[in-house]
């Protein structure tokens, strides 16, 4: 699964110079997004709101599909479509602001991106998980830096996401072998300088991907050694002896996205994820590589309080967590969790402001904001070589 719906799953971010005489230093940041959870609801419950629902719809097709979904047998994840049920379905009374309108997304460089790693067959979270960003990031936003995210490990998660609509399956295709040196070639090709690796859930496989990751990580290192690469990863099921293997692999930045409050988690993510569960693993990649840069991410307006949000901060800052993404949850169809809040721009900055004054060296918060925003951008990169001048020293 991956990141916010508001964040958030191995993926890279390429950064490209939207200006043609800058060309010769541009880069590509890689990033990637994060982990989807369903809750289990009862086949009467189901059907009674998808009932309602389906009665408000006016694409006649859509009404049809969502009927005949509710009409199979109802079962927990994994596998299998989402379902309807009292936290699904669009809220009537809860309408996008303005300030969350993108345009379709086009342009130049949009389309020079978008064949470049279709050529190259490398999965993107921007497509798979229909992430609002994609055209301002691809078309270098304010700043002249086109930003993707590709995920490794296939583009089909074997974890329910009640807010993420990159697809799932039971058993996905086995991992290619031939991918971590292949997608290290095509990103040092390009002359990246920071690069965010990320992938959807794996629970398929026994080390949960982690093998996969640190190949890929080695890989990149081997061919271009001062290359900084961040890894957004699933949780390994718990698997603590996966999380040592790939923050000993050579990477700069451990990220791991707990999606949302305490309460709201069986809620929002999949049975196998949990509170605690992501809490220690992004506690131990940093006992296990002391100075290593950790990174988290939550979604906003799925119903959380300010005071539980002020919460997950607090825990976060107990395990010495870094760097904080706060982002707006964006419903990707009905059949996914409903957007309770739409969160102003002026309450994002708020948590911004809150959030560097409890500690965290860095906090990205706003409506649009996903797991790897800015992953690259110059105070990250500065940390990063911070902290590995002081491990050296």
């Amino acid at each position: 699964m991956i990141h916010h719906c508001s964040i958030t799953k191995p993926a890279f971010s390429v950064s490209i110079s939207t200006h043609k005489q800058r060309r010769s230093t541009s880069f590509f940041n890689l990033g990637f997004r994060i982990r989807c959870e369903s809750g289990y609801v009862s086949p009467s419950s189901e059907r009674t709101n998808a009932v309602s629902l389906a009665s408000e719809m006016e694409d006649s097709s859509l009404k049809r599909n969502l009927m005949e979904s509710e009409g199979r047998k109802s079962e927990p994840y994994p596998g299998g479509m989402p379902k309807m049920g009292p936290f699904t379905g669009r809220d009537p009374n809860v309408k996008k602001p303005s300030w969350l309108r993108q345009k379709a997304p086009q342009g130049e460089r949009f389309q020079e991106v978008k064949e470049s790693l279709t050529r190259l067959k490398l999965n993107t979270v921007c497509e798979e998980a229909q992430c609002p960003n994609i055209g301002e990031c691809w078309n270098g936003g304010g700043d002249g830096i086109a930003t993707a995210t590709i995920m490794v490990l296939g583009d089909t998660c074997t974890r329910g996401c009640r807010f993420c609509a990159v697809k799932t399956s039971r058993n996905p295709a086995p991992p290619d072998p031939m991918e971590p040196e292949n997608t290290a070639k095509a990103i040092t090709s390009w002359g990246v300088d920071y690069i965010v690796i990320t992938s959807v859930d794996r629970d398929d496989l026994p080390d949960g991907g982690s093998g996969h990751f640190a190949q890929t990580v080695k890989a990149m290192k081997r061919l271009k050694p001062d290359i900084m690469i961040e890894c957004l990863t699933s949780d390994f099921r718990g698997d603590l002896e996966a999380v040592d293997s790939l923050v000993h692999s050579g990477l700069d930045v451990f990220a791991h996205n707990i999606e949302t409050v305490k309460r709201l988690q069986r809620l929002v993510r999949d049975p196998r994820a949990g509170y605690e569960q992501s809490m220690s693993v992004l506690k131990h990649a940093k006992i296990s590589k002391p100075g290593m840069i950790t990174k988290t991410s939550i979604m906003l307006g799925l119903g959380e309080t300010d005071e539980e949000l002020k919460e997950a901060m607090a825990d976060l800052r107990a395990i010495d967590v870094d760097i904080l993404t706060l982002g707006q949850y964006l419903q990707p169809t009905p059949l996914h969790l409903t957007v309770k809040e739409y969160v102003t721009p002026e309450k994002f900055d708020f948590w911004k402001t809150y959030g560097e004054s409890i500690g965290f060296r860095y906090v990205a918060s706003g409506p649009l904001v996903r797991s790897s925003y800015r992953a690259g951008e110059l105070f990250v990169k500065t940390m990063v070589k911070e902290s590995y001048a002081k491990s050296m020293s």
